[in-house]
């Protein structure tokens, strides 16, 4: 029975982890100390019990029983010694030297008693002999729990020749003490069992815990999708690295990569995809750059390269490198997928002299990469980023600008090419910076739309244009240009509305300018929008007309009451004849569609000239006006002829003003 349940406790044993067996070992060799003094305590009264007996055999096993102590002593001295310079010792082999000790060890005690009771007859000898085992015996189902064999077979060694020796001398006193001594066999085995449960448990809590840190510590600095640094480690390592470093003039550099166009991979093939799409390029990347740097995955598709000493030439080598490796065809289960990236560069300490600063200026890099085409890489110079200081100066002057009063309307008049009278004007937003001065709607229309501030300007520029056409006479027309970011709102036609009753304008006077982007996606609401404003009396303009994708399905689609030519294809019709065949053309499908046209970009009388043969009905340049304030277009108001003149007419009166 013991022999079986030692077996299921061995079994139990190896099937646990490699560090909680480790652990149980430690716990045989945790006390070197307790070792000793069971050895000197076992060797004394084995020397006490041979030398009153003086009987070789005795005398024997007491050496042995010294020797035997002494060295796993010493065993267990040398086995802490080696934990504590970080070694790692054979612990299977250290296992079953202790195993192997203890036995002979508890079977010399055994002996040795087994000696006295029957080699002597002295009654003290026998009291010291019995007591040594049986006080070894309960020791040992504490100090040797870890490991149920050891106990078992050391309680066995020394107790069994004990009690047997109590038997063969005989005697109602002795006889039933040896008894005591056998059945004290299994109270020490189950004592020993139940200690070691509780031991068992402890090392596996500690191992549980252990595990369950070092997770949290990989969760903390590892991404848990693709295995590389997450953006947390990333950036300590970057602080690491600078704070340091020897020389502040060692490069650094820093490749913040993005894959293009991986959110419609998302969207059209689904996220799993995705995800394996990643996991493969952080493996590649991981094998490309080997020991020159550290990959981290900063979010999303965007992974970022630091590089320790590795300088401009060498980091665009690596970029080179990485283009070719990321390139090309992935095979992602059961798809084939064409994959390619744009990647900034910043190098310190020519592009920053800290951390933070040199991946913000890699992000510009990335995102001139992004703007340029894709499918490249970009190194930074400081260009970009007073064009970023610039932008951002702007952006935030712009959220004040309506406040301020600094924002205002200019107007280029448009003519009637058969009379020479202004037809409409066409309403240009100024921006009047305190510091700066005049910005171009060029530079500052573009943040207002990436801003969401291009839908309170534009219902300002309603109001203040309907206003302002009240002062004209009523057959001239307004025209305001929309941003297509307004026709995926709900505002527009409430704005509208709200500009027409607030000025007293009637509908038909207010023409809105609309170009070709609105049509690149099949969107139903703009359909209904536009419609909604033609509804009610509106008069839409298609601006810029050529320059788009689908002109002619713009055009079956959606019904205009002007066509604005785009200039492009007005410049040069003098020498090139396929612009001035587009342009008639138009012209005369306008003229078939009943649609009113204006050629843009008049800028000189041959212009003028093949505008008015082509059968344009209105004209818009400089040549003709530049935009002006509202108080210089009323004194130009002011001086219209009172009866019809020709366009041309009007330009002579205007040069000789």
């Amino acid at each position: 029975m013991l022999r079986r349940r030692s077996a299921q406790h061995s079994e139990a044993f190896s099937e646990q982890s490699e560090e909680v067996r480790d652990g149980l070992v430690k716990a045989l060799y945790a006390s070197p100390a307790s070792l000793l003094a069971g050895a000197i305590s076992g060797g004394s009264l084995s020397v006490v019990l041979a030398w009153k007996a003086a009987i070789l055999p005795m005398t024997i096993i007491a050496g042995l029983v010294l020797l035997v102590g002494i060295s796993r002593s010493i065993s267990s001295f040398y086995f802490q010694q080696a934990l504590a310079h970080k070694e790692k010792p054979a612990r299977p082999i250290w296992g079953i030297a202790y195993e192997l000790g203890a036995w002979i060890y508890a079977a010399l005690l055994g002996l040795q008693a087994l000696a006295t009771l029957v080699l002597t007859d002295d009654a003290t000898l026998h009291v010291l002999a019995v007591g040594m085992v049986a006080s070894y015996a309960g020791g040992i189902s504490g100090r040797n729990a870890g490991r149920v064999p050891v106990a078992v077979g050391q309680t066995c060694f020394s107790l069994l020749p004990t009690a047997l020796g109590l038997i063969l001398v005989g005697g109602i006193g002795y006889v039933i003490l040896g008894i005591l001594c056998f059945l004290m066999i299994f109270a020490m085995a189950e004592i020993t069992r139940t200690t070691h449960r509780i031991v068992l448990d402890a090392h596996q809590g500690k191992y549980e815990k252990s595990q369950l840190a070092i997770k949290f510590e990989r969760l903390a600095h590892y991404d848990s999708l693709t295995g590389v640094e997450n953006r947390m480690a990333m950036q300590k390592r970057l602080r690491e690295l600078f704070d340091h470093r020897v020389d502040d003039d060692a490069p650094m550099s820093i490749l913040w990569m993005d894959l293009d166009r991986f959110k419609e991979i998302n969207d059209t093939l689904g996220h799993i995809v995705g995800d394996q799409l990643l996991c493969g390029v952080a493996e590649r990347l991981t094998v490309i750059l080997g020991r020159r740097g550290h990959v981290a995955r900063f979010g999303g598709d965007e992974f970022v390269l630091i590089c320790p000493g590795v300088d401009r030439d060498e980091a665009r080598m690596i970029a080179s490198d990485i283009m070719r490796a990321v390139e090309g065809t992935m095979e992602i289960g059961s798809h084939q997928l064409t994959v390619t990236a744009s990647m900034g560069i910043a190098v310190a300490p020519e592009d920053g002299k800290g951390g933070d600063e040199l991946l913000q200026h890699a992000d510009l890099a990335l995102y001139r990469s992004k703007h340029a085409g894709r499918n490249r890489f970009t190194t930074f110079d400081w260009s970009m980023k007073e064009k970023q200081d610039r932008t951002y100066e702007l952006e935030t002057g712009l959220r004040n600008a309506l406040a301020n009063g600094e924002l205002e309307l200019h107007y280029q008049p448009i003519f009637d090419s058969a009379t020479g009278r202004i037809a409409m004007c066409e309403a240009l937003m100024r921006w009047n910076h305190p510091v700066h001065g005049m910005i171009s709607p060029g530079e500052f229309i573009p943040i207002a739309e990436s801003t969401a501030l291009i839908e309170p300007m534009t219902h300002w520029a309603l109001r203040q244009a309907c206003q302002d056409a009240m002062l004209w006479p009523r057959d001239i027309r307004v025209a305001v240009n929309i941003s297509p970011a307004l026709l995926k709102t709900d505002g527009l036609p409430r704005s509208v509305i709200s500009a027409l009753l607030s000025s007293g304008l009637t509908a038909r006077r207010l023409e809105l300018e609309v170009t070709e982007s609105i049509f690149l996606e099949d969107d139903r609401r703009t359909h209904l929008i536009l419609n909604e404003l033609r509804r009610i009396g509106l008069r839409l303009a298609l601006d810029d007309f050529g320059t788009g994708y689908s002109s002619l399905g713009s055009l079956r689609t959606h019904e205009f009451d002007t066509i604005k030519v785009d200039q492009s294809f007005m410049r040069n019709v003098g020498d090139n004849p396929r612009n001035r065949v587009i342009a008639q053309s138009v012209a005369q499908l306008a003229r078939a569609l009943y649609v009113e046209t204006v050629a843009e970009g008049i800028e000189n009388e041959e212009q003028l000239r093949y505008a008015q043969d082509a059968g344009f009905t209105n004209l818009q340049g400089f040549i003709l006006s530049r935009p002006i304030p509202l108080s210089k277009l009323l004194s130009l108001l002011e001086e219209r002829p009172d009866r019809p003149g020709a366009a041309a007419t009007l330009i002579q009166a205007r040069r000789t003003a």
